[in-house]
């Protein structure tokens, strides 16, 4: 069914129209026709059949059944009146009866449409030719009529299975075993869910009865009796059932994997996900391509070169995701180089469900940076990620990649983490905030280290006066002395206004405060825009009021400093009288060779250092609030971290759960030490590798504790570290900047991952990712990708690094069970991965000749499920080499 009004892009109109696979439809599959009621005694408000028809018809539609089976008791003619109307106003019908063995047990026996001109015909070779009896039964016993039923091509369903003419209520012993157990039947019906079903039977509809225990077992449907249009809005009459399109082989498929394509109506809905919708192509190898993706299990087959990989690296690239490891980036550079090309259209149709549904066109044109657009085709403000965050894509061999790295597999973990919203931006404050106070503390303790430089000058100079004061200089040359001070004194006078003034200035930069969001505009459509509109008139009166305080400073600032000025002339005045009296001492003090300057010069640098003094207690007291600060930020800082480390270590403990038997996972607090070891090259540089072996090689490793070891000293990093003596002493020589920097280093959580390598029925083997094979480390990281997310995720040939054995026993059962949660996009040569994973939607690429250049290529007939038989045929065909192949194989095997 196409989907309109989702996007303005042509393409991906185009992309609509094509199949996209299979999908639930509501069945109801035992509908009784109007004379029904006349013959069983059955009471109806209908007047006629008229009535009784078009009513039913109108609560199909209410109620969201699109197909349904009028399966009168082995008679079809009062049926065609009803199955006719139906057909007409576009419900499905299959063609059908309930048909009765001769030991009384009923079956629904349903056909395609186009056998309608045979079911007579069918029902005189269960022995029944007249239909004078109310309910008569067949000649043929159960085994017999379900032979029957196949051989005409058709299906039967053990009707009300549990109860009166049901199969297991009815019969017992042998007969039910071998009727039950033979191939020919496929389904049964329930009026309810399966728990609801007599104990006695329960064990045998779940498969667990070792009596009646089966290969496969007997899919369980909602069916039952409709003999009014209020029957069918009960949940007993119908049920949902998965198929490309209506029909008797989308039924056996169906029936056959029921695990996949049957939900009960007291089974959960499917859960609403992140998914592709539609996807074009306009100019590269697949110019022209469209496809409508199914919300489920998507796989792309085909030979090699048609453009499998094509395809998954062209949605990487759409939605503008950097491949993980080395050799895919190259992989993904070779594909948009040499096979999309540049000026290659990709467009991509995408739905989210959060915080509500909304559809996204991306769109990008090689080389330029791809574009969100909304339903109407508006540009907007936003990335791929924004729209569909949590995707992953991964080319051939990537997840191999993956496995290499202990800190990459720590990503996947990330997914199963519930962060608070904030989070991030908390942590990100938190580093800002260290760093604003690493530089503060910095500041202060190189201004401290110049100050203390200075001042221990200070003794000697002070010494140095001494003698020019017990040569009485001092006496004589006390004016001046004076002088010196005085000056000193007008010199603070002038610094202390320097902070009032850049206070003022910041105060007139910050003004007017912004009010750009309260306006009219701004606020429009919120339910109480006119109050939020007051906030603006309250920021202006601040504004007013703050710049007449503003300018009310100023003006003090600049009487102050016309007054200070004015001071310093008449001090200027005093001092050029002074000078006069000083330089005829010096004239005098030449006579007796005495350098009176030199005394006077000392003077000016005690009188300049003094008041570093008090500077440097102000300072002192500033950075012991600096740093108190800072040991609060740390504090802060190491709590968020081991908040997130123990939600990693929850994570593991819950994936390991979930893959129980399988894999499971184990994280490492700071187990990366790669910052730090970048960290001290980068710093400290030098031959370090003792250094960083004996750190490296730590099962613990606290670099608070580390950097107090540091300001400590070589011998405290030798005694708790053991490092060597010459590095200890580099480290411990280090600035305090760097022992800061270390305080603010985060080393990133490591995860191990181990997968059981035993067979089923063996005593578990668990084995490390570094001990195991290329394929069974995919195998591992494989099966967490495939879990607990909504994101889509699209593999590009899983098998070829995973051992088969895995991709059935493992990898299949897990993505059969994660695809009803999320969407999954595969390509593969493996047969396993769509057909033991019931695949939705099977693509089958080819390539073909268009404008005389080698194109990939998709016909219409070859996308769907292994319902429809072109599809079955091309997966034969190219997955197990064709059907004689498949059947040598399978002789060779002995199946």
């Amino acid at each position: 069914m196409m989907e309109s009004n989702k996007t303005r892009s042509q393409v991906l109109d185009e992309a609509l129209k094509q199949p996209n696979g299979a999908r639930f439809y509501r069945c109801a599959l035992q509908v009784n026709p109007f004379a029904y009621h006349g013959r069983h005694g059955r009471q109806t408000v209908f007047q006629n059949e008229a009535d009784y028809n078009d009513a039913v018809i109108d609560a199909c539609f209410a109620n969201g059944i699109e197909a349904i089976a009028v399966t009168d008791h082995y008679r079809v003619a009062d049926s065609w009146g009803l199955i006719r109307l139906a057909r007409k106003r576009g419900i499905f019908v299959f063609g059908g009866f309930e048909a009765a063995s001769k030991d009384g047990i009923h079956f629904l026996c349903l056909y395609d449409p186009q056998k309608d001109d045979s079911l007579e015909r069918f029902i005189g070779e269960f022995g029944v030719h007249n239909d004078s009896g109310l309910s008569p039964n067949g000649t043929k016993d159960c085994l017999e009529l379900l032979d029957c039923v196949h051989r005409q091509g058709g299906i039967a369903i053990a009707a009300h299975v549990a109860a009166d003419n049901g199969l297991l209520a009815t019969l017992g012993g042998q007969p039910r075993m071998s009727a039950w157990k033979s191939p020919d039947l496929l389904a049964c019906a329930l009026p309810g869910p399966m728990g609801a079903a007599p104990q006695n039977v329960r064990a045998i509809l779940e498969n667990k009865d070792a009596q009646h225990k089966r290969d496969r077992p007997v899919a369980v449907i909602n069916a039952s009796d409709v003999n009014s249009p209020e029957a069918l809005t009960e949940a007993r009459s119908s049920c949902f059932i998965k198929m490309s399109s209506l029909s008797i082989e989308g039924l056996r498929q169906a029936f056959l994997d029921p695990d996949s394509r049957i939900r009960m109506n007291s089974d959960p809905a499917p859960e609403p996900h992140a998914e592709f919708i539609a996807m074009a192509w306009d100019g590269g190898f697949l110019d022209g391509t469209r496809l409508h993706f199914n919300g489920n299990l998507n796989v792309l087959i085909g030979g090699r070169g048609t453009g499998k990989s094509t395809v998954i690296e062209s949605i990487r690239h759409v939605l503008a995701i950097d491949p993980i490891g080395e050799e895919a980036n190259k992989a993904h550079q070779g594909v948009l180089k040499h096979v999309l090309k540049s000026g290659t259209r990709i467009s991509l149709l995408v739905r989210s469900h959060h915080p509500a549904r909304h559809d996204y066109t991306i769109e990008r044109t090689i080389p330029n940076p791809p574009v969100v657009k909304d339903e109407g085709g508006n540009v907007l403000n936003l990335s791929p990620r924004d729209v569909v965050p949590g995707v992953e894509v991964f080319g051939q061999h990537e997840i191999s990649e993956l496995t290499k790295s202990r800190e990459k597999l720590t990503l996947l973990l990330e997914r199963f983490v519930e962060r608070e919203p904030n989070a991030d931006a908390r942590k990100a404050k938190l580093r800002l905030d260290l760093e604003r106070s690493r530089s503060r503390i910095a500041d202060a303790q190189r201004e401290m280290k110049l100050i203390e430089d200075r001042l221990s000058l200070l003794p000697g100079l002070e010494e140095t006066q001494k003698r020019f004061q017990n040569a009485g200089l001092e006496e004589r040359l006390k004016e001046k002395s004076f002088l010196v001070r005085e000056e000193q004194v007008l010199k603070t006078l002038a610094e202390r206004m320097v902070p009032v003034s850049e206070l003022r200035k910041a105060l007139s930069e910050s003004l007017p405060m912004d009010t750009a969001f309260l306006s009219a505009k701004a606020l429009e459509g919120l339910p109480h825009c006119a109050m939020l509109i007051e906030g603006a008139a309250i920021l202006d009166r601040v504004t007013n009021s703050l710049q007449a305080a503003a300018g009310q400073i100023g003006q003090t600032i600049s009487r102050a400093e016309g007054e200070l000025d004015a001071l310093r002339a008449r001090w200027d005045e005093r001092k050029q009288a002074a000078e006069a009296n000083y330089q005829s001492v010096l004239r005098d003090l030449q006579k007796s060779r005495i350098d009176g300057e030199e005394f006077i010069r000392l003077r000016r640098q005690i009188e300049e250092l003094r008041p570093l003094r008090e500077k440097k207690e102000t300072l002192a007291r500033d950075l012991a609030v600096y740093q108190e600060h800072r040991r609060n930020l740390l504090d802060e800082c190491f709590n968020l971290q081991s908040a997130e480390y123990r939600a990693l270590e929850q994570a593991a403990k819950r994936v390991s759960r979930k893959l129980d038997g399988r894999v499971r996972a184990m994280v490492t607090m700071g187990g990366n030490r790669e910052p730090l070891e970048r960290l001290l090259r980068e710093e400290i540089g030098g031959n370090l590798a003792a250094l960083l072996d004996r750190l490296q090689s730590r099962d613990s490793l606290s670099l608070l504790d580390l950097a107090q070891r540091c300001r400590e000293g070589r011998d405290s990093l030798v005694s708790n570290y053991g490092l060597p003596s010459a590095a200890a002493e580099r480290l411990a020589q280090s600035s305090p900047d760097i022992f800061m920097k270390l305080e603010e280093l985060e080393l990133p959580a490591t995860t191990k991952i181990e997968l059981n390598t035993a067979s089923d029925g063996e005593q578990a083997s668990w084995q490390t990712l570094e001990a195991l094979s290329t394929g069974q480390k995919a195998t591992a990281v494989l099966l967490l990708l495939l879990l607990e997310s909504e994101a889509p995720l699209v593999v590009d040939q899983p098998e070829d690094d995973l051992d088969n054995r895995f991709i059935t026993d493992g990898v299949v059962p897990t993505m059969r069970d994660e695809k009803r949660k999320r969407q999954f996009v595969f390509s593969t040569h493996n047969a396993n991965i769509p057909v033991l994973g019931d695949a939705e939607l099977i693509i089958g690429l080819s390539t073909g000749i268009q404008n005389e250049a080698v194109r990939g290529r998709i016909n219409e007939k070859h996308m769907g499920s292994i319902d429809i038989q072109p599809v079955r045929e091309m997966v034969e065909e190219i997955l197990e080499g064709g059907k004689t192949a498949f059947e040598m194989r399978r002789q060779k095997y002995g199946f």
